[in-house]
């Protein structure tokens, strides 16, 4: 293997990390990280210096993406219902779950990402998640310093204030969204409140193809009802949705799957935040393109 391609591969899973926590988007993770190769390989047949490859390479994929999250801007106000990002799922006590693990970055810190300004995305992702000098971050941004430390800031704060609190270990995690299901799935909305944050919110992701909530469901009581609704019917009859444990981004999630008393098919994706014993937040993904080979099941 020609050392030039060697080293860009050496440095693929960087890349593809820093591609993903700016667009939240596998697929487009990859195009930008394709992309960055082909400047990479035209920079060098251009005899190109390049000193320090990775700086280089993150500097190139942070242009990419400046440019992907300008336009996809666009595309999310024209998206059918709300938008969650494509999830990294393992399941658990496989080896996967060292990957997913080690390149976490949760649902909730995504969502919230999403929320930003791409340049603010861009100063946050770059300077706070991978330490890019803020020098280096506004050459990619094509500001000035000062510029794309007010971006990092503001970025910074919309992320404190607007992320779910997720603090609970695995364990927990685990536990917490067991009772969550098995609360639903009686019926028992006393005991569904309990493991829900007062101030909760739902977010279902259906991509205009899978029936899901259009908007964010907030509080305890519209939560519960909707949940209780709905694992209630899956989970009723002949018991052929089954709860699969998984790893999402590193956090707990179930994948229910198969088909329900009313033969309805159902494939979903559901994770939760999870802080002092109680839900913050939920996060169903129902899309088929951003289930991968989970939608194939």
């Amino acid at each position: 293997m020609p050392v030039a391609v060697d080293g860009f591969e050496a440095e693929r899973p960087h890349l593809q990390a820093v591609a993903y926590r700016m667009l939240g988007s596998h697929a487009e993770a990859e195009d930008a990280v394709q992309e960055a190769w082909l400047r990479y390989d035209r920079a060098r047949a251009a005899g190109t210096e390049i000193r320090d490859l990775r700086g280089w390479l993150t500097a190139v994929v942070g242009r990419i993406a400046l440019d992907v999250l300008k336009s996809a801007r666009v595309r999310r106000e024209a998206y059918p219902g709300q938008w969650l990002p494509e999830p990294v799922v393992a399941r658990q006590d496989d080896p996967a779950e060292q990957v997913a693990r080690r390149q976490e970055v949760s649902l909730a810190l995504l969502v919230v990402l999403e929320r930003l300004t791409p340049e603010q995305r861009v100063a946050v992702v770059l300077h706070d998640a991978f330490g890019v000098p803020f020098e280096e971050v506004a050459q990619v941004l094509g500001i000035s310093v000062a510029a794309t430390r007010q971006h990092a800031s503001r970025g910074r704060k919309a992320v404190a204030d607007g992320q779910a609190r997720h603090t609970a270990d695995l364990a927990e995690q685990r536990r917490t969204l067991e009772a969550f299901l098995t609360a639903a799935a009686s019926g028992d909305l006393q005991a569904l409140a309990a493991v829900l944050a007062p101030d909760v919110v739902s977010i279902s992701d259906g991509g205009g193809v899978a029936q899901a909530a259009r908007v964010p469901l907030l509080g305890v009581d519209r939560v519960a009802k909707f949940w209780s609704g709905i694992i209630s019917r899956r989970t009723a009859g002949a018991h052929s949705v089954l709860l699969e444990p998984l790893l999402v981004n590193g956090s707990a999630g179930i994948f229910m799957h198969g088909t329900d008393a009313t033969g309805h098919h159902v494939r979903a994706l559901l994770t939760a935040t999870v802080a002092d014993g109680r839900i913050t937040a939920l996060y169903c993904q129902l899309n088929p393109a951003k289930l991968g080979s989970l939608a194939d099941r």
